[in-house]
């Protein structure tokens, strides 16, 4: 399997990073790309795309100021594949792209992945009182699989908590 391609420019308004590519993004070379994933849908509904996007069309959102990332790059079928070497790595290399590139907000696609690059372990959906780079905002909201257990009202409901912020 291999990586997907970063979508990354300077200045974006958010920048999505999740844990790691799934076998079906790898293969498709797309970000959430794989059917059971609700990415697209959460980001329309939640108003953060004028319309649903496919995943195909990934790469179309940096018009938007969105751009998308991962804190490992190798893809599995699930997470806890994930060694505590790749995350260590991963998390300098994010924390890099994060100071080059100074994103307004950077959102955590599921509170694992926020544990991994801020080494906390209690943590609240929504915007983090201090961000780990300054002048970025950190952002948490609920991994977008299908295999999270949350009403799907709720996960819209704290994806929506970025609007405000994009517009500060």
């Amino acid at each position: 399997m291999k990586p997907i391609s970063d979508h990354l420019k300077e200045n974006l308004k958010v920048l999505f990073v999740g844990f790691n590519p799934s076998i079906r993004s790898s293969e498709l070379g797309h970000h959430y790309a794989n059917p059971n994933n609700r990415f697209w849908k959460i980001l329309y509904e939640a108003g953060l795309t004028p319309r649903k996007y496919e995943a195909m069309e990934d790469e179309k959102l940096l018009d938007l100021g969105i751009g998308f990332t991962n804190i490992v790059q190798r893809p599995t079928k699930a997470a806890d594949e994930i060694t505590k070497e790749e995350y260590a790595e991963g998390r300098e290399i994010l924390k890099q792209k994060v100071e080059r590139l100074k994103p307004k907000v950077v959102c955590f696609v599921g509170k694992g992945v926020y544990q991994q690059y801020s080494g906390l372990k209690v943590i609240q959906w929504g915007r983090q009182t201090n961000g780990f780079i300054p002048g970025v905002i950190d952002f948490v909201a609920p991994s977008s699989s299908g295999l999270v257990r949350m009403k799907m009202e709720e996960i819209i409901d704290i994806y929506k908590g970025l609007v405000p912020l994009l517009s500060e």
